[in-house]
């Protein structure tokens, strides 16, 4: 992580040094921390927005629902279903059951003998990434979000034991997706923030740049394992933030998203087709829930 002044911040975003301190006091600019009498500031770190952001119908409804713990809502049905396909891609042996009984025991109930703990642990990690997303969805993107996110993951994980694994960090070694090679390690900040830059310069986000955004991080794949569910995480925040329908990928829509990663850039509606096929099916879960656009 870099960090800059409190000087380097204000002449950044044209404010006094006077200000950006008292940002830093207040809390409102996340990752700052004092040395002595000096704030450190993440370098990707924003200016604060003013007033309180205009929450969606379901955004409100998610916070509140998180918020009291309610179970049988949609939050509830939400960590259930994402959590379950999205590590169910990825290779995860635990049931759909087994996931509920998780989130709703925090224990695991009936299981086998060839239950992976990396398994459990991602299925509660993963519970936390989506509190994290719901909590910071009207917050601009940044790298330090995206480490957070892959931290939450990864953390207390067999992998977090590699020395060559880098929890919460981009990878320290070159990877594959599907056969076909990523941005090399040495060039993976360079690209994300390349990425962040050009997508948060874009006046209005629709499903395309959702779309977008996620097949090129995908292809980057700047963390040494994690990027598929750090990656849908990340479209379902963009959802949340930008007023579009959110979706799930279930295990049923498997091959097809893979198949429209594969060709985006080439074929885009096979990708599109299967997110609206996606977004259709949340959009079912939004109307039981009584969940107004």
């Amino acid at each position: 992580m870099e960090y800059i002044s409190v000087s380097q911040f204000a002449e950044k975003y044209g404010v006094s040094e006077r200000t950006a301190r008292n940002y830093c006091a207040l809390g409102k600019i996340e990752g700052a921390f004092l040395v002595g009498k000096s704030w450190n500031i993440p370098a990707d770190a924003t200016l604060p927005k003013k007033g309180k952001a205009k929450l969606s119908p379901l955004l409100s409804r998610l916070r509140e629902e998180k918020e009291s713990r309610l179970k049988g809502g949609i939050y509830h049905r939400i960590q259930i279903d994402l959590t379950y396909n999205s590590n169910h891609i990825e290779g995860s042996r635990l049931t759909k059951e087994q996931t509920r009984y998780i989130f709703e025991t925090n224990t695991l109930g009936v299981t086998t003998e060839n239950t992976r703990i990396d398994d459990i642990i991602e299925t509660v990690n993963h519970f936390r990434c989506i509190d994290y997303v719901i909590d910071h969805a009207t917050d601009k993107i940044t790298e330090s979000h995206i480490k957070q996110l892959h931290a939450l993951l990864k953390t207390n994980t067999s992998d977090s034991q590699k020395d060559w694994f880098a929890v919460g960090a981009y990878k320290k070694l070159a990877n594959e997706v599907g056969g076909e090679a990523t941005t090399q390690p040495s060039d993976v900040q360079q690209e994300m923030r390349a990425l962040l830059t050009e997508y948060n310069a874009q006046e209005k986000i629709d499903l395309d740049a959702v779309l977008d955004f996620h097949v090129r991080f995908e292809r980057i794949h700047p963390f040494q394992d994690g990027n598929g569910r750090v990656g849908r995480l990340l479209m379902f925040w963009q959802c949340l933030q930008n007023d579009v329908t959110p979706f799930i990928v279930t295990e049923d829509l498997r091959l097809y998203y893979y198949r429209g990663l594969q060709n985006w850039g080439q074929v885009n509606g096979f990708l599109r087709d299967t997110i609206l096929t996606a977004q259709d099916m949340f959009e079912d879960v939004m109307q039981y829930f009584g969940i107004r656009r």
